[in-house]
């Protein structure tokens, strides 16, 4: 299917083009693509996959059977802007992107690539990002996960990241990876504190944890928010904190550290009757554990009051100990679901094959957190925008206002007019702007 020429062709055929070809892209394996998303147990980069596939082969199209024409690379832009943009099974395309990029990255991943194929899929999912409108969106997810993989030693290939970043910074702008590069240079900057806590300690015996502590340092503003709860640690934790507030007092007195102990990761020894077993807890189980060190029996009641953790966060705890698949405590009365009425002992007939093992927590479905973080940071970008488009204009009617909004947030989201016209208001009432006594369909700018 070549055509022999493409000079001249009038608004009608142009017009024709561009939708047989948004009906090609937007047909084509869709039937395979709804059977990949709802067949159980199918994960999300399947779907993804297909759809790299699906623009590889239009791409194809455009540049070996219509001579790589504009008018052809703009149909398929708008083609896949629609089809990138549908929600499947619940979650959104930014959402998938970024777990699928996850998933490439992390180590453990479902597929097993050679450096170069990774290289080659990072390219193709970027090229993908270009056709989503909710670019801010994918950045949130793509920064949780990446805070995980950087944080849990669960990142593949330290090379990957900054590539794939290097590649979203010329796609997006350096503004959209910012922060990202700041978590990554963060992590070279905590290994090297790490390094120089361990010469503290080795110079300074009496400053001696007792046990072996990584502290990982962060910048605040690179990071996702995280719940910090004054947990009353026990006391050989409390020693530790102690002694890296006294080791980083040495090098500033100018920051503050916030203890983020839902991050923790602890290997605490279990001395069990048949033999001793490695736990590896977060924190926060390894606080719940070592409460039974001085204690043969607690109540609900007293294990919250001793962490002074609140009731959501002690429930989730207390049954990944105890009626999750690892039963290091045992509960009284024996059920499947933690009350305030409950009573706990230390398990010390718990047995496993493993001399190590994981005791993990029920996850935690963050993407409403990552939703609402998103919609909080429009407002601000909204808002910015609105500001900078009067203090530049002095006096504007409310439908240039308005389109000139959506079209310099357009890069990172689509925002909503509605959301536009809130936030007008909004700014309004807080004296940036005032309505024009005369017609109240135009704005001014109040310096």
């Amino acid at each position: 299917m070549i055509f022999p020429t493409l000079d001249g062709i009038d608004d009608n055929l142009h017009n024709l083009i561009v939708s047989y070809i948004n009906l090609l892209v937007l047909s084509a394996d869709i039937h395979s693509f709804t059977q990949a998303s709802n067949a159980p147990g199918v994960q999300e980069q399947v779907l993804i996959r297909k759809i790299i596939k699906l623009h590889d082969k239009y791409m194809a199209y455009v540049t070996d059977c219509f001579q790589n024409h504009t008018l052809f690379h703009k149909a398929l832009k708008e083609a896949f802007e629609v089809f990138c943009n549908k929600t499947v099974t619940g979650s959104s395309s930014a959402e998938l992107l970024a777990t699928f990029c996850d998933n490439i990255l992390k180590k453990g991943g479902s597929e097993k690539l050679s450096d170069e194929a990774i290289e080659e899929t990072l390219e193709k999912v970027v090229k993908l990002l270009a056709y989503i409108s909710d670019k801010d969106l994918f950045a949130e997810f793509y920064r949780k996960k990446l805070a995980r993989r950087l944080l849990f030693d669960r990142s593949a290939n330290d090379d990957h990241e900054r590539s794939i970043l290097t590649k979203l910074k010329q796609q997006c702008g350096g503004q959209f990876t910012s922060k990202m590069e700041g978590m990554v240079t963060d992590l070279t900057l905590a290994r090297e504190n790490q390094a120089s806590f361990e010469d503290y300690l080795r110079s300074n015996s009496a400053a001696h944890p007792g046990i072996d502590l990584t502290v990982t340092v962060l910048t605040t503003g690179f990071w996702p928010s995280y719940k910090s709860f004054d947990l009353n640690l026990p006391a050989e934790m409390v020693k530790c904190v102690e002694v890296f507030k006294g080791f980083y007092e040495t090098k500033t007195k100018h920051r503050k550290l916030t203890w983020i102990y839902s991050l923790g990761t602890c290997q605490i020894n279990g001395k069990f009757d048949q033999k001793s077993i490695e736990l590896i807890v977060s924190t926060y189980q390894a606080a719940v554990l070592l409460l039974f060190n001085s204690s043969d029996r607690l109540s609900y009641s007293e294990i919250m009051a001793q962490l002074n953790l609140n009731h959501d966060d002690l429930v989730r705890l207390l049954h990944s100990l105890s009626c999750a698949k690892y039963k290091i405590l045992s509960k009284e009365p024996n059920t499947k679901t933690i009350s305030q009425s409950d009573y706990f002992e230390f398990n010390s007939k718990f047995t496993d094959k493993l001399r190590r093992i994981k005791v993990p927590l029920p996850p935690v479905d963050e993407r409403k957190k990552v939703v609402e973080d998103v919609d909080k940071d429009r407002r601000y970008a909204i808002d910015a925008a609105i500001v900078r488009i009067m203090k530049s204009r002095k006096v504007l009617g409310h439908q240039h206002l308005v389109s000139e909004c959506v079209e310099q947030l357009s890069r990172m989201f689509k925002p909503d007019i509605k959301a536009i016209k809130k936030r007008i208001e909004d700014l309004i009432t807080r004296d940036y702007l005032e309505r024009d006594k005369e017609n109240p369909n135009t704005f001014r700018y109040l310096a």
